[in-house]
């Protein structure tokens, strides 16, 4: 969920926009896509030994990811029944010390995506009507979504089309990057995996998606024991044209994320950070974001956190008649 880099989010486009011009905005979209490349390409990776006898600076063979792609996946659909607090802070420039704005989203699974729910700058609920509102909606979305109509079959149909086609992306990187191990690290105990992520020049592009592969590197962490994706480190190599050339992405925009495991078999990202320049049109834009996850909180698929969110209600309504 790094399934929320190029190609996702990400995928991760459930931010509030940039304060850049409206045609920059929409393409903020694609940046996005661009973030989320790295997030699919670590499955990729596997504890292989390499062949030289230093153990180091050997590129992996492309045969033995089957175990990292796996958890890659199971964490994703885990995700589909957990709930988390999002907070973004967006610069003017990457290095910028303090934030020009802070937003913080409470993001609530509704089986078929998430919600996005205002909350106060410390990830707590605020209280408010709006808050109240907004808690109301989600409780009657998520009682529809529960049942089993044909409008719900086609919109879990849609999410589910929408996920295979990030596994076939994922799978697409089997063969489109190079992987070299260059050490081991530790961090918290731990033991990572450090690779050195380049273009195969073999690798030929079957999409647009997947041209985006031959212009980016980076560096990868590998938690040993787990075979989860711990950090990822990236960069774009060569400027990249989007929509027909009329928006491009410019060299040396970066990406970083770091991911730890949430709760038992759950590996998500804690932290991120964008850093993005580029043009629409001949409009230019700029995003500096740092995004961080925290209260990761399993509330179960619609039919259970249905009843998660009607308790919420319940104590507002039981605090709010005691005053």
């Amino acid at each position: 969920m790094l399934v929320e880099g190029f190609m996702f989010l990400f995928c991760m486009t459930y931010r509030q926009r940039w304060r850049v011009p409206q045609s920059a905005r929409r393409y903020r979209a694609n940046a996005l896509i661009l973030a989320a490349l790295f997030t699919v390409i670590a499955p990729q990776i596997s504890a292989q030994k390499p062949s030289d006898p230093s153990g180091f600076g050997s590129a992996t063979a492309p045969d033995s990811f089957t175990r990292v792609i796996g958890n890659e996946k199971q964490s994703e659909s885990l995700m589909d029944e957990y709930e988390r607090t999002e907070r973004v802070e967006k610069r003017r420039t990457a290095s910028d010390p303090d934030p020009l704005s802070t937003t913080c989203w409470r993001l609530f699974p509704i089986g078929v995506g998430f919600q996005k729910i205002a909350v106060g700058a410390d990830g707590k609920a605020p209280k408010s009507e709006v808050y109240r509102s907004e808690l109301e909606k989600l409780e009657k979305y998520l009682a529809w979504v529960a049942q089993d109509g044909e409008a719900q079959k086609e919109a879990y149909q849609k999410a589910e089309r929408k996920r295979k086609e990030r596994f076939e992306l994922m799978e697409a990187t089997h063969h489109a990057f190079l992987f070299t191990l260059e050490g081991k690290e530790m961090r918290g105990g731990r033991m990572l995996l450090r690779y050195r992520m380049e273009p195969n020049p073999a690798y030929r592009p079957t999409s647009r998606n997947t041209m985006l592969f031959t212009r980016v590197r980076g560096t990868l962490w590998i938690d040993e024991e787990a075979s989860q994706l711990a950090k990822v480190d990236g960069s774009v190599t060569e400027d990249i044209s989007i929509g027909l050339f009329l928006a491009k992405v410019y060299k040396g925009s970066h990406f970083m994320q770091e991911r730890y495991e949430v709760a038992p078999g759950l590996w998500e990202p804690t932290f991120e950070q964008y850093d993005f320049d580029g043009r629409k049109y001949m409009v230019p834009f700029s995003i500096h974001e740092r995004t961080f996850y925290f209260d990761y909180r399993r509330v179960g698929p619609p039919k259970e956190a249905v009843e998660v969110v009607r308790a919420e209600l319940n104590k507002l309504q039981m605090a709010e008649s005691a005053r």
